[in-house]
């Protein structure tokens, strides 16, 4: 598979961008480490739960909350939701180091369509597996999952030595299975190196 487009920007947006950038401090966030978790919003928070660990094989380690503030405005301000929303969240740790966060939100402006791929703000979880055809094989059974197309090998890009395939959770969320056992072809021309679980 080759990629050859290149997203173009609005001037609006271009010149918006380059303000942030030259306003942001070249080190980043002062004190940042890595990223702690991911977010995800889920319909409901124990379907989710069982979703992330019967079916993918997560580890659930706790559930936090109701939070509201129903007669403020704590919830719009801090978290940009409606005033009136309250939600419930669950952790739960998948492999050595990703901590997920799954919310469970009651919200009377809430979108219940959930985004694709190609949506601003839209993002999927990618999981690391060692036989892709037996995880693929396997999701296939599950029901409600979908898997979308065949595991697809990548070539002629930095990328190159990956195979992956999308699927989608019962709710509708966008997760990806991948494998490159002989590493990504990026590692030939940088001494850079993203982060891999079967690195550690």
């Amino acid at each position: 598979m080759n990629h050859s487009s290149v997203p173009r920007l609005s001037g609006a947006m271009s010149a918006a961008l380059l303000i942030a950038m030259s306003v942001a401090r070249a080190d980043g966030i002062p004190s940042m480490v890595g990223v702690d978790h991911i977010g995800m919003t889920v319909p409901k928070l124990q379907d989710g739960i069982d979703f992330f660990t019967k079916v993918l094989g997560c580890q659930y380690v706790y559930t936090a909350g109701p939070f509201a503030d129903p007669k403020g405005k704590w919830m719009e301000t801090n978290l940009a939701v409606d005033a009136g929303a309250s939600t419930t969240l669950a952790m739960v740790r998948c492999g050595p180091t990703q901590n997920i966060e799954l919310f469970e939100y009651d919200a009377k402006d809430q979108v219940k369509t959930p985004m694709k791929n190609s949506d601003v703000g839209g993002f999927h979880l990618a999981f690391y597996v060692t036989d892709l055809k037996q995880a693929v094989d396997y999701l296939k059974t599950v029901p409600g999952v979908q898997v979308l197309g065949d595991p697809t090998p990548v070539s002629g890009q930095p990328n190159g030595g990956e195979t992956f395939v999308y699927f989608k959770t019962p709710w509708g969320a966008n997760m990806e299975l991948l494998t490159y056992p002989g590493g990504l072809d990026y590692e030939k021309t940088t001494d850079k190196r993203l982060f891999g679980v079967m690195k550690q």
